[in-house]
């Protein structure tokens, strides 16, 4: 295995797919690596309508779209994890099962995961009736009952989305209005199917082996009741993937990275794109210019600091 290179990337999600074509591009020796399916949370995600020049894609297409577009000039991908990171010197080394791999530029584009609940219930019925998932699981559910837990565009989309199979799903969120973008929530409210139940928070998921019930609590008189459904499904916020950073660069309260204009971190060499920075706006758009940032000004840094 080749271990030595100009670039390389940490995260297959739109962010890291665009910093794998534009480095490519340059001409410089580019690894991508991915420990999950190429597309970040696109792959996950039914319908992508709001990409510039693409009126409507199924997110999986258009995650493979970018991969073959970044193959096309030379790209390399391994599907591996990355166990550590080593950026004190000036070539950054990572620690991956198969061994090390050092680059001039790490792009650290790992993404985020949908963060959980933590209630009771939730782990034990994980695949049981939970899910953070409406494209993965959402045929499973045909004419059930479902609750979605959120008010974000996440949640109202797939909300949305979970119609095509349940009887009902009810948008259940902590505040008195939803957050999502105003022509999703249009949507939502003339949806038959769509409840909500506002001002609520679940408070555990019930059941034997699969999801019976949700007991929610009202935030504002703290009075329970338990709702019957078949299924939840988690939509309230993400949680950074910043495992292998572990003591190798300094991550604000919430695990995001701090990036500058440029999207580099305070580590020459380094630099963070997409969700797992700081004030990131979570848009497939916007992580594609971030990805397509970062390489640019990584060919300068290469170019200014490692020139023969």
């Amino acid at each position: 295995m080749d271990s030595e290179y100009d670039v390389v990337i940490v995260g297959g999600g739109p962010a890291g797919l665009a910093a794998g074509l534009y480095a490519t591009r340059a001409r410089l020796k580019t690894l991508l690596i991915e420990r999950g399916v190429p597309g970040g949370q696109i792959a996950v995600t039914e319908m992508v309508e709001n990409y510039p020049g693409i009126e409507e894609i199924l997110g999986p297409e258009l995650g493979d779209k970018m991969l073959r577009h970044a193959e096309k000039f030379d790209l390399e991908s391994q599907y591996i994890e990355v166990e550590s990171a080593d950026l004190n010197s000036k070539t950054k080394v990572l620690t991956t099962r198969h061994g090390e791999i050092n680059a001039k530029v790490l792009i650290i584009a790992s993404g985020a995961e949908h963060r959980k609940l933590e209630v009771p219930g939730e782990e034990e019925l994980s695949g049981k009736g939970v899910s953070y998932c409406a494209v993965c699981d959402g045929a499973f559910f045909r004419d059930k009952d479902l609750i979605v837990v959120g008010g974000g565009d996440a949640a109202v989309e797939e909300g949305s989305f979970l119609t095509r199979f349940a009887s009902n799903v009810t948008i259940v969120h902590r505040r008195d209005e939803l957050r999502a973008g105003k022509i999703l929530q249009e949507r939502a409210f003339k949806n038959p199917k769509l409840d909500f139940i506002y001002s609520h928070v679940v408070e555990s998921i019930n059941g034997n082996g699969v999801v019976g019930s949700a007991t929610l609590r009202n935030v504002k008189t703290n009075e329970l009741v338990e709702k019957p459904v078949d299924g939840v499904f988690i939509y309230v916020g993400l949680t950074p993937n910043n495992e292998f950073l572990e003591n190798a660069l300094p991550l604000d309260d919430q695990g995001h990275i701090h990036v500058n204009l440029k999207m580099e971190t305070r580590i020459p060499g380094v630099y963070a794109v997409g969700d797992i920075r700081q004030e990131s706006s979570r848009q497939v758009v916007a992580a594609a210019g971030d990805g397509a940032t970062a390489a640019i000004f990584a060919e300068r840094y290469i170019a200014e600091n490692f020139s023969e």
